[in-house]
């Protein structure tokens, strides 16, 4: 009989909202979240993706986002803080979200909630599936007709593409 616990292997089920959330320790994460009624101007879409990059290196290593008219796409590890503990995802989408909502807010002179409650986010089981979410968020202005290259958008970033020096280590993948 196995008295093995999910927690014990760093496995976390957390219910945020209606959506479950899975968390497991050192695992890369795809993650959307959408606006609610609004429609995100470059010069925001631009504030959303410096505040996307803000922490990236001390609470998670971003590898891919971006930040289209309506919706966000992350993928990203999350990194361990100075007590050794993974920072927990729904801490870094919190802070991700209230920042960007205030700086927004603020901007267009306005109140109220700028993204949705709920977000979507999937962990990543293997390097195929990390590969296929970073191509799909790399590909995502242009197969929207936004632009004719990713690199043309303002809101998309890339941490050095897969395959490159700056892709995932094993380091990365065990968040040190």
């Amino acid at each position: 009989m196995n008295t093995t616990k999910p927690g014990d292997m760093g496995v976390k089920p957390v219910r945020r909202r209606n959506l479950p959330h899975w968390e497991i320790d050192g695992s890369t994460y795809f993650i959307t979240f959408r606006t609610r009624d609004l429609e995100l101007t470059p010069e925001i879409r631009r504030l959303v993706l410096e505040a996307c990059r803000h922490f990236e290196g001390v609470r998670y290593r971003l590898w891919s986002a971006v930040v289209m008219p309506d919706h966000v796409h992350l993928l990203l590890t999350p990194r361990r803080d100075k007590k050794g503990q993974w920072y927990a995802l729904s801490r870094i989408l919190h802070s991700l979200k209230s920042f960007s909502a205030k700086q927004i807010n603020e901007l267009l002179k306005r109140r109220g909630a700028v993204w949705q409650d709920e977000s979507y986010d999937r962990i990543m089981r293997d390097e195929a599936e990390c590969l296929e979410k970073w191509e799909y968020i790399r590909n995502n202005p242009v197969k929207r007709g936004l632009c004719s290259r990713p690199e043309e958008w303002e809101g998309w970033y890339e941490c050095g593409g897969p395959g490159s020096s700056q892709g995932m280590s094993s380091q990365d993948r065990e968040g040190g």
